[in-house]
């Protein structure tokens, strides 16, 4: 079964970070990475751009609406994303517990709607 494994993150605190803290983070996000592709749950993962580089797209009444930033004010931002195939929610649990975001944001496990 596929899980959305979406990264929350704190996009004021990540900015805060000095080079030599972003710079591990990214290695241990590749190490992560190699990590699943190896064990076979790897599907797909990307980091996104910041929030305010995001579009949010209503339609109303047949009338396209946009607005720029992300659909609601939060502490955390979906900051990336790891599609993964596991057995069963616990090895997605166990799965999404390693990544190196899980220490100082959140990880949202979600199952794929499989049609």
């Amino acid at each position: 079964m596929q899980y959305m494994l979406l990264i929350y993150v704190d996009e004021a605190q990540a900015a805060q970070a000095d080079e030599a803290s972003a710079t591990a983070m990214t290695a241990e996000y590749f190490d992560y990475t190699r990590q699943i592709q190896a064990s076979g749950n790897f599907v797909d993962g990307a980091r996104l751009a910041p929030t305010a580089s995001a579009t949010t797209v209503r339609v109303r009444d047949g009338e396209t609406l946009t607005s720029d930033g992300p659909f609601a004010e939060t502490k955390e931002q979906v900051g990336g994303y790891f599609l993964v195939d596991c057995k069963d929610l616990d090895e997605a649990i166990e799965v999404a517990a390693k990544l190196p975001g899980a220490r100082e944001g959140s990880i949202e496990v979600r199952p794929i709607w499989e049609m």
